[in-house]
């Protein structure tokens, strides 16, 4: 009778331990996939909205000098998503270009509107990045921390020999005789909770640009000096770019 009883206990000890390190594991694991989609929102903000807005500025500027010059002034990582051939390319330009809206009443006034445009956005987008960068890395930091504390709280060492003790006295536990040394640690190793991996990248310190306000004064010397070269292919070009295409109703 003791030893049912004995039997019984062990059984609701090992199942309580068990409910509350894998309850917890669940909310680790769902914590850090939420992590994970936030990541991938991330990197479609850098890869899809910064990377196109900075493509297009490339291509209007065209010049590298130029290109470096309003790399500098905007604080941006030198030649960051740059590629000469990306003003030679037609069909990129087409395609980034297409349905884009001039205003202006001449072509140097469109010209210097569109890179206006397009740097705003750029601002915006660069905020955003470095907005979900800081949510990212203090989301990483309370998984991490929240991890150090359930395993100071639940030591697995600990935890792995109460539960041979608990075998040792069972009648028919089904580690009758306590568990091997080895068979204890290979299951340590796995019952680990790894916490998640904070990678972090030179462009995760991307600088937020400055506003157009504090820079269009330089910027505008610096598009004067672009159109001048360039402004004859910029009005041919925008003269015969296609229509954006029509929703279907």
């Amino acid at each position: 009778m003791v030893t049912n009883i004995q039997d019984v206990l062990a059984y609701e000890i090992k199942k309580e331990m068990a409910d509350r390190y894998f309850g917890f594991r669940k909310l680790i694991e769902e914590d850090t996939l939420d992590l994970k989609e936030k990541a991938r929102q991330h990197s479609f903000i850098l890869e899809k909205r910064i990377s196109f807005d900075l493509i297009r500025i490339y291509i209007l500027l065209r010049e590298k000098k130029i290109i470096q010059d309003f790399l500098h002034l905007t604080g941006f990582k030198e030649e960051l998503f740059y590629d000469p051939y990306l003003a030679e390319s037609q069909n990129i330009k087409t395609r980034v270009f297409q349905g884009t809206k001039l205003r202006g009443f001449t072509w140097k006034g469109r010209y210097k509107n569109m890179i206006f445009d397009i740097y705003e956005r750029l601002v915006v987008h660069t905020e955003q990045y470095r907005e979900m960068a800081s949510e990212l890395e203090e989301l990483g930091e309370t998984i991490q921390e929240e991890i150090k504390i359930f395993q100071r709280n639940n030591d697995l060492g600990n935890i792995m020999g109460f539960l041979r003790s608990l075998d040792r006295h069972s009648s028919h536990g089904a580690m009758q005789g306590g568990m091997e040394a080895g068979i204890a640690e290979n299951l340590q190793k796995k019952l680990q909770i790894q916490p998640p991996e904070l990678k972090s990248s030179q462009e995760a310190i991307l600088n937020t640009p400055p506003p157009l306000s504090s820079i269009k004064s330089r910027l505008k010397e610096l598009l004067n000096e672009a159109y001048k070269l360039h402004g004859e292919s910029f009005r041919l070009f925008f003269a015969e770019l296609p229509a954006a295409p029509e929703i279907p109703r």
